[in-house]
């Protein structure tokens, strides 16, 4: 495969995209390098995600856009993995016989030998039920240099009823607090100063570890990634408010790189509602642990996730989650029209589904009380001096210099010479929902230059 080009189009979450960069180490590690675009590709991979329905609609409508160029140059490889291959094997192959390779979420290793084979053999489809190895053993190759994604679980074993994911990556498996612990050690040799550890559920981190009285927990965690030399910021995703425990909260207040942070996905504030969901919490069990993350964590940014229109939400429901959300007082939420999976539970409730004009007004009242939440957290950040790590240029603005909180809020600025991974001071002018805009003070911190490896793990 060596002098090949490679383009990987990725879909979804963050665990896709930490995915894709362990996909872009295997073919960069063959001799390989990558493409701009998929035409300028002698292979292109979509990396598929389907936790709702529009990310299903954009990957088939790639996957069309790909005929045309097979046709042009039949040469160029398509594979497809990720979350939708796993849920939609036969479907791929049925609709786009263009592709040459499927794989599943628990085989990247093989996609090389995959590749190898297609060649040779014709079109090849291999999903595996349960995963031989964790992404992280595998090398990467990471777009930035100062940030980076650690994989401290796979697979989820809650049973929400909307959720696909169990059914596309499996059971819950936690890795040995040692690989990870070496892996972010290897990571700030390498110049990281950020790095956000990554599973389903990370608040459950551990529970199948261990032998004894000893299970390594993500409090555990949190201490041990703490102390790594180099290592400015921890931050994590996604946790559970169930699984959410003080030993948790303790550490997030007492380790200095943990970031000032914490996503907690309410869904929904009817307890009814999260009764059908299968949540495993109330709305008042959620606040009083939002409450107890609030007090032992000054200066906490809480952001979370919302659905709108789960079936059978009645109007008394949606009130009840604008209470809670007026109540919690969210820095930002990422809001979401229910979207009925095949294979979940409720994705059976065709009678209870609600009517899309009922949803789309359910909608645009959350977007307010969400967005007057946000604006009066920034608007109380205004005067204040904040260190932010610079991102880069801002993409709607290349004049303007774009850094990130720890509270991951998202600052505008003017500055020269600034490059990614630096840290900065800047004091904050004004503010909207979204972001805040600020002016340089000082430049803290040059981003860290140290020795490329990849990262392998023990």
């Amino acid at each position: 495969m060596a002098g090949r080009a490679f383009y990987i189009r990725t879909f979804g979450c963050q665990m896709n995209e930490h995915d894709s960069e362990r996909l872009a180490g295997l073919f960069s590690a063959q001799g390989m390098e990558p493409a701009a675009s998929a035409d300028e590709a002698d292979l292109v991979v979509l990396n598929t995600c389907c936790v709702r329905e529009n990310a299903d609609n954009k990957f088939y409508g790639h996957l069309g856009d790909l005929k045309a160029l097979k046709r042009r140059r039949p040469e160029v490889q398509i594979a497809v993995g990720g979350c939708l291959a796993q849920k939609d094997r036969e479907l791929i192959q049925q609709r786009a016989g263009h592709v040459d390779v499927v794989f599943g979420t628990h085989n990247l290793a093989h996609a090389v030998d995959l590749l190898e084979r297609a060649r040779l053999e014709g079109p090849i489809m291999e999903i595996l039920e349960e995963s031989e190895a964790f992404p992280s053993a595998l090398p990467a190759r990471r777009d930035v240099d100062h940030a980076a994604w650690v994989t401290i679980q796979i697979g989820c074993d809650n049973t929400c009823a909307f959720c696909i994911v169990p059914a596309v990556r499996g059971r819950e498996q936690s890795r040995r607090l040692g690989d990870i612990v070496r892996e972010v050690e290897e990571l700030a040799a390498d110049g990281v100063s950020e790095i956000t550890l990554l599973g389903q559920n990370v608040n459950s981190y551990g529970r199948d570890l261990g032998a004894g009285q000893y299970k390594p927990r993500f409090a555990d965690l949190l201490r041990a990634v703490d102390v790594i030399p180099g290592l400015r910021r921890v931050r994590f995703t996604s946790p559970h408010p169930k699984d959410l425990r003080p030993e948790t909260i303790a550490a997030m207040a007492e380790c200095g790189s943990v970031c000032e942070h914490l996503h907690l996905p309410l869904q929904a504030g009817s307890d009814r509602t999260l009764a059908r969901m299968h949540r495993g919490y109330t709305a008042e069990r959620y606040l009083e642990r939002l409450r107890a993350a609030r007090a032992a964590i000054p200066d906490l940014a809480v952001t979370t996730d919302l659905i709108v229109g789960f079936p059978g939400e009645t109007e008394d429901d949606f009130a009840a989650t604008l209470a809670v959300v007026e109540e919690a007082g969210y820095d930002a939420a990422y809001t979401f029209v229910f979207s009925p999976r095949p294979g979940t539970e409720a994705a059976a409730w065709v009678d209870d589904f609600i009517p899309s004009e009922v949803t789309a007004d359910r909608m645009r009242r959350l977007t307010a009380v969400v967005e007057r939440s946000a604006l009066a957290r920034h608007e109380a950040r205004v005067g204040q001096r904040e260190e932010v790590l610079v991102e880069g240029p801002s993409k709607k603005n290349a004049a303007m210099t774009t850094g990130r909180t720890r509270q991951n809020k998202l600052v505008h600025f003017r500055a020269d010479g600034l490059g990614p991974g630096a840290f900065a001071e800047v004091t904050v002018d004004s503010a909207a929902p979204h972001f805040l805009r600020g002016s340089f003070v000082r430049k803290t911190a040059d981003p860290l230059r140290r020795r490329r490896i990849p990262v392998q793990a023990l």
